[in-house]
């Protein structure tokens, strides 16, 4: 397929798919439920933390951390104390479990409380080394700075031993991508859509390759930079847009 088609097939897909419609079976669907920024991010971040395995348990399980926080997430975060974490240490999402989830809500409140928030977080490093990689690795730094079992780090990617991130860029992809078509959020404005790397987990790989869009085998980092570079060659401005191209691709086999 010359360049020129496989384009076309990538933007027929991409049309297809970034649609309101697509967000019911989306993990997208969780921050969908909020409108004050700060309510989105950490609904956003929390459910793209525990989105792997089956669509609907991720839905499910994400919704009962909101639930856990009375729907207002960010009020939770800023004001809840030892005894309100507690009432997570009965959760489990495969294997991100109640002390992983108290974790992630006491770094968050260390975040919000001390660094201004997710978005400074990021965009910070983001600036700092001009780079997604750079801003990846500023939050990782940030958000194991508090104690924690060792178990909980393996939650939180690690670009530098070569992670595919694939959750966080995903999270990053809903802050940062805005095109006006009701799903993604558009609410950061320091990094821009042309640094945003793609969201890269077996699916989309195995998709990217058989369209010749990726050669390396692996499913690292050096392959997100590796298909991040090739979308870029459709739209410089915005190649992670083709995210939803892949997925629609997976979905409907159509190769």
């Amino acid at each position: 397929m010359n360049q020129d088609a496989l384009k076309e097939l990538l933007d027929t897909s991409y049309e297809r798919y970034n649609v309101p419609e697509f967000i019911a079976d989306d993990p997208i669907s969780i921050p969908h439920q909020f409108d004050k920024k700060e309510d989105i991010e950490i609904a956003a971040f929390l459910s793209a933390v525990i989105a792997w395995g089956n669509r609907k348990s991720i839905i499910r399980n994400a919704n009962l951390l909101m639930k856990e926080m009375g729907y207002f997430p960010h009020e939770f975060i800023l004001n809840a104390t030892e005894n309100d974490f507690q009432a997570f240490n009965h959760f489990v999402h495969r294997t991100f479990n109640g002390n992983d989830a108290k974790f992630f809500l006491q770094s968050l409140q260390n975040i919000y409380r001390q660094h201004k928030g997710l978005e400074t977080v990021f965009t910070d490093g983001y600036r700092a080394g001009g780079s997604l990689f750079d801003a990846l690795i500023h939050f990782r730094s940030i958000f194991l700075s508090l104690p924690h079992l060792k178990r909980s780090e393996k939650h939180v990617a690690n670009v530098a031993q070569k992670s595919a991130a694939k959750r966080l860029c995903m999270f990053l992809r809903w802050m940062v991508r805005d095109d006006g078509r009701g799903v993604d959020f558009g609410l950061w404005h320091g990094i821009p859509a042309s640094a945003l790397m793609m969201p890269l987990d077996v699916h989309t790989g195995s998709v990217s390759r058989e369209l010749g869009l990726l050669r390396r085998n692996q499913n690292d980092w050096q392959s997100v930079e590796e298909l991040t570079a090739t979308l870029r060659q459709f739209d410089p401005r915005d190649p992670v847009k083709y995210d939803f191209a892949l997925f629609g691709l997976g979905i409907d086999k159509m190769l």
